[in-house]
């Protein structure tokens, strides 16, 4: 069989005969009818037989290109099927059954499922090479597809469209994203591990500085966007002086343009679509299945993952990274001190270092960006209200006795107007880490926070509180009942305090609201304990490049 040569990849003896051909069987090809004489002729300049001659004008004359005239190669196509028909469908008939499957069988399991049906069949089985062949010529994106899933062969080997975001300013596009931390933490108590917290992100696109992050226990949130939302847009010198951090340059803060996110739940809360609208920030959510327009976040991930695979406890990024590496003996760092960090190596480290795409520090890029900003930064007028405008938030009326949320009832000498008067509900925001207090916003939209009416009981959470109920329901006792849930939740807490020697136990604990103050965010603490936060020092690693 003669195969064809592509002549991008031709030898230049190979080409430098197929341009002399060339000149010689256009003109015959151009004719009409072959004159003998002429053909005679073309024959003995080339220096082959008529035949041949035959065979390249009939070439040229269906493709008229030079690739036409280069020489055959000769011998069996790669791919040419040489079997009968029978054991041609037969071998066919092994692969897409038993090797295109979710189990995903070895090469050797085929071979040997080859030799067994073969067999049974009474048939000669094909060799090892012919299996491999067919094999190796396999569609990839069918072969990932039946083995690994759709999704996967489509993120890996589908189609990508580029995204076309391209701000040209600071602030036109923040992307944010969640990532459990390639770290263990230990409690702060007994600096014993209680497992990976994690970490949510914000990037200026335009900058590729950090605008902001959030690191914590609790599993991705509409929560844990609200806070990183709030850490992006709003200052950072009171954020980084009560971490110790006042020497630490990170200018970044404003209301950003848009913000890009991937489709997680809780990127479509209600509490993030409405609070983006009330600061007339566009929330744009990137294409189901395309990971890949969410690049800057996902560079910005590796980078940070990669600085952290160097701290005492890493978990590294896989089990064949890790290898022996005993991750929650070696596990130092509690959760504040894993933040502060994290802080030194955003704005001490990545912000300081030359980023490839762009030429500069993302510091640079920032101050350079804002100095040419044609448009001036918009901040919010109120930075405790902006965080509250993001929590997620329930419509109670203001009953005589109060407000009942989850049948516990709060109060505050601040509801008296509204007590029984009122008769539209006001909306009731509230954290879900701490609900020894809710906040009221009143029709002109300031928000009033309102404790228990029973100052005695302690901060719990929200996943307490719905974990007591359901305890009690199971149990058949009156899960509506303020005292019971509340005695409830304290005997758990008593269960986990004496019990606390597994690492689950230790972070439910770790979780527990300490007391009824404002929320960490607001008046934020770095943990000291045993000195460790002084001696945690930034790495240098490389930053991921990309666009």
């Amino acid at each position: 069989m003669q195969k064809w040569q592509q002549w991008e990849s031709a030898s230049e003896v190979d080409w430098g005969l197929a341009v002399e051909r060339e000149a010689v069987i256009r003109p015959l090809a151009e004719q009409k009818r072959l004159c003998k004489d002429d053909v005679g002729e073309a024959a003995r300049q080339l220096g082959i037989g008529r035949s041949v001659l035959y065979c390249l004008v009939g070439r040229y004359r269906r493709r008229p290109q030079t690739s036409s005239l280069l020489p055959f190669k000769r011998g069996r196509d790669t791919h040419t099927a040489v079997l009968d028909k029978t054991r041609e469908l037969l071998l066919d008939s092994c692969i897409r059954e038993f090797y295109l499957r979710p189990e995903r069988p070895s090469f050797a399991a085929l071979m040997q499922e080859v030799r067994r049906q073969f067999a049974d069949k009474q048939l000669p089985a094909p060799n090892y090479r012919t299996v491999k062949r067919r094999v190796d010529g396999l569609d990839l994106r069918l072969v990932m597809r039946k083995r690994e899933g759709s999704k996967k062969a489509r993120e890996k080997l589908g189609p990508v469209n580029i995204s076309t975001l391209k701000p040209e300013w600071p602030l036109d596009v923040l992307q944010m994203d969640h990532t459990p931390v390639d770290v263990i933490v230990v409690d702060n108590e007994r600096r014993l591990p209680i497992g990976r917290p994690w970490l949510t992100l914000a990037i200026d696109v335009a900058t590729r500085t950090v605008a902001g992050f959030y690191v914590s226990l609790w599993d991705p949130s509409a929560l844990s966007v609200s806070l990183t939302l709030s850490h992006a847009v709003l200052s950072k010198t009171e954020w980084l002086a009560d971490r110790e951090l006042q020497n630490l340059d990170w200018p970044v803060a404003s209301l950003p343009r848009t913000i890009h996110v991937d489709n997680g739940k809780d990127f479509h809360s209600e509490a993030l679509v409405r609070g983006c609208q009330e600061y007339g920030i566009q929330l744009d959510h990137r294409p189901r299945g395309k990971p890949h327009y969410g690049g800057h976040i996902e560079r910005l991930i590796g980078t940070m993952m990669g600085a952290v695979h160097l701290l005492p406890g890493t978990t590294f990024s896989n089990v064949k990274d890790k290898g022996t590496y005993a991750s929650e003996a070696r596990a130092r760092l509690t959760l504040p001190e894993l933040e502060r960090w994290l802080a030194l190596q955003i704005a001490g480290v990545y912000h300081q270092s030359v980023h490839s795409a762009l030429g500069m520090t993302p510091l640079a890029a920032w101050q350079d960006g804002i100095a040419k900003r044609k448009n001036p930064v918009r901040h919010p007028s109120n930075g405790r209200e902006f965080f509250l405008d993001f929590l997620p938030a329930i419509p109670r009326r203001i009953q005589r006795d109060g407000i009942h949320f989850y049948n516990i009832r709060y109060w505050d000498s601040i509801l008296s107007p509204w007590a029984g008067r009122f008769r539209e509900p006001l909306l009731v925001k509230y954290d879900p880490r701490n609900l020894s207090r809710v906040y009221v916003r009143d029709p002109s939209g300031r928000h009033w926070p309102v404790p228990y009416a029973n100052l005695g009981q302690p901060p719990i959470t929200l996943c307490e509180l719905e974990e007591a109920r359901k305890e009690l329901r199971r149990q058949g006792k009156n899960s509506q009942a303020e005292k019971v849930v509340f005695a409830s939740i304290l005997e758990q807490r008593r269960i986990v305090d004496m019990a606390a020697s597994t690492a689950k136990r230790r972070r439910q604990q770790e979780k527990t609201p300490a007391d009824s103050e404002t929320p960490r965010e607001f008046n934020p603490k770095p943990d000291k304990a045993n000195g460790a936060s002084g001696e945690m020092k930034p790495y240098p690693v490389e930053i991921w490049e990309g666009t």
